[in-house]
């Protein structure tokens, strides 16, 4: 199927122009602990505030690996730096909306990544809070991934070790209005990058989700950004891979925000 066909299932029209890069996400855990709507609010810049759920603030840690990772330069041509080909990402997100506009999108605390390349590419041109991070990923023969992350070059030990694995039983998309669709099917991402916000949108295809276990060994990202984590056992969802497309970034609330990107 093409992917950048397929558009019935997004919350707004796709953006006009060229998407600056292609990505194929793999192996990705989403798990997601309730946090109090009033503490989240107050890590947020003022031109976001809290999108809830069931009248919660939700904070999601995400592993995975992404490659066939290309970026478009100049026309339609698409390049891969040596690199920044296949690498490791680790995710610690916040769901929020924007008081301009009312766009619903996510809101990164922090990235880790395996690839330095990516890691400077990814802050220069995304201006996202990316940190390069030792990390290790092996997945057994019944399919569980081992994953480990450990933040360099940072005054605080950042650590995530978790083995978790997808349960099969794709039940097709998630259905608007639940708290799976809630979580994964989101189209845009904020960004603070000096005094303003900037937004950028991706594309995909609805999440193939499937049901999820994990053992969270360790994990200590949360806490490295001022969240505290409840005393319960996250919500896990589970995708084994899934295309993506992303734009370029404009500020929130501008004339061009859905039209003309480069």
């Amino acid at each position: 199927m093409d992917v950048l066909s397929a558009v019935e299932h997004r919350p707004y029209a796709l953006p006009a122009g060229r998407w600056r890069m292609g990505q194929r996400w793999n192996d990705l855990l989403f798990a997601h602990w309730p946090i109090a709507v009033d503490a989240m609010a107050r890590l947020l810049p003022d031109e976001l505030e809290v999108d809830s759920f069931d009248g919660w603030a939700w904070a999601g840690v995400v592993p995975f690996w992404m490659d066939q990772v290309r970026t478009r330069a100049v026309g339609e041509g698409c390049v891969t730096v040596p690199g920044t080909a296949s690498f490791c990402e680790l995710n610690l997100r916040t769901y929020v909306r924007s008081r301009k506009t009312g766009l619903c999108g996510v809101y990164f605390f922090s990235l880790d990544a395996a690839s330095a390349l990516a890691v400077v590419g990814a802050r220069t041109l995304f201006h996202l809070p990316y940190f390069l991070a030792d990390m290790q990923r092996e997945t057994a023969e019944d399919g569980t991934i081992e994953y480990r992350s450990r933040r360099l070059l940072t005054g605080r030990n950042v650590r995530f070790e978790a083995s978790y694995r997808g349960l099969g039983e794709v039940a097709g998309p998630s259905v608007y209005g639940t708290l799976e669709h809630f979580l994964t099917e989101r189209y845009c991402l904020f960004t603070p990058h000096g005094r303003r916000v900037l937004v950028g949108h991706i594309h995909h295809l609805p999440w193939p989700l499937e049901r999820a276990e994990a053992e969270i060994r360790v994990n200590e990202l949360p806490a490295a950004h001022g969240i505290t984590l409840p005393d319960c056992a996250p919500v896990l969802h589970f995708a084994r891979e899934l295309h993506v497309y992303i734009w370029s970034l404009r500020e929130d609330g501008s004339q061009n925000q859905l039209n003309g990107f480069v």
